[in-house]
């Protein structure tokens, strides 16, 4: 029978649901885990208010110039490098805006390098520099690990907006985050391997965090990915299918508007949208940080208002 140690994280605790895994057939196996998946996916839905309020406070930051940081260590780590990668191509998100720091740095995505989450230094070092409105993510399921301890101590001394992410209700290191979004998760089905549950309920509040904070800053249109970049002729077709999803047009007309916006996709998207030409769309664009919504709002107002810079 499992043995409850109160002073372990919940993470590191014996699983009594899962016990005696090998005296399973492979289908009960696969069948027990993913029940335990389910719990993950409960945790998450526990945190939505307060995962609300850092998307909100984030975007506010976003949009002054501020950057998003993710701070981890083993799954956690690579959780906020997978994240922060996969918002360039997405969105179209230049780099450095979203990064996901790593203990161990880049040799720690391909191998573990156990001990470099021990070093609150490392964690305090890579947080120095960052500007006043960046907001700096700690990802630790037990809520304890010491490079991130070093970064959200040194983010909170330094006034930044701080946030953790953990799977203990207890975490130590809670008193250095503004928000502590705890997902509750348990024990795992093989015991402290948290790359199961613990990882999944992470990647799913990451998930969340970053594609609600790019709608926010006008990323996306309706449900749309109008920010990406058409590389190849696979993504330049996209266009034209986002195109005319988004403003009716038939292809030959989609086609042309793309064409006259130089195959960018926003500015198209505003050309079709109001009755401005190519040229003013992209200016009005990059006057409202690349947001179609908020570009589209100051066409409405009057033009000699625009031109002077007070919309």
């Amino acid at each position: 029978m499992a043995q409850h140690d109160a002073a372990l994280p919940p993470t590191e605790r014996r699983n009594p649901r899962t016990e005696n895994l090998e005296e399973l057939s492979t289908e009960e196996l696969l069948r027990r885990l993913h029940d335990e998946d389910h719990r993950a996916v409960s945790a998450v839905d526990a945190v939505l208010p307060d995962l609300a309020v850092v998307v909100d406070r984030a975007a506010e930051r976003f949009r002054r110039g501020g950057d998003v940081h993710y701070f981890g260590a083993g799954t956690s780590g690579r959780l906020g490098v997978l994240d922060a990668s996969e918002l360039l191509p997405t969105f179209n998100l230049p780099p450095g805006r979203v990064v996901g720091h790593i203990a161990g740095g880049p040799r720690a995505l391909q191998e573990a390098v156990e001990d470099a989450e021990d070093s609150f230094d490392d964690g305090a070092a890579a947080v120095a520099e960052l500007g006043a409105d960046d907001v700096v993510i700690g990802l630790t399921a037990s809520g304890s690990t010491p490079y991130v301890g070093g970064a959200l101590a040194t983010a909170r001394d330094r006034g930044l907006a701080t946030v953790l992410i953990s799977s203990n209700p207890e975490a130590p290191l809670r008193a250095h985050a503004d928000h502590h979004l705890c997902l509750d998760t348990g024990p795992e089905a093989i015991t402290g391997s948290t790359r199961l549950k613990a990882g999944t309920a992470q990647k799913l509040v990451l998930n969340a965090f970053s594609t609600a904070l790019m709608v926010a800053v006008g990323r996306t249109w309706s449900n749309l990915m109008v920010s990406m970049v058409a590389t190849n002729a696979k993504l330049r077709e996209r266009t034209v299918r986002i195109l005319r999803e988004a403003t009716g047009l038939e292809e030959p007309a989609a086609r042309r508007t793309l064409a006259q916006a130089e195959g960018d996709l926003k500015t198209a998207l505003l050309m079709a949208l109001s009755s401005l030409d190519a040229d003013q769309s992209a200016r009005l664009l990059h006057e409202h940080d690349g947001s179609v919504r908020d570009a589209l709002r100051a066409d409405e107002k009057p033009a000699t208002l625009r031109e002077q810079g007070r919309t």
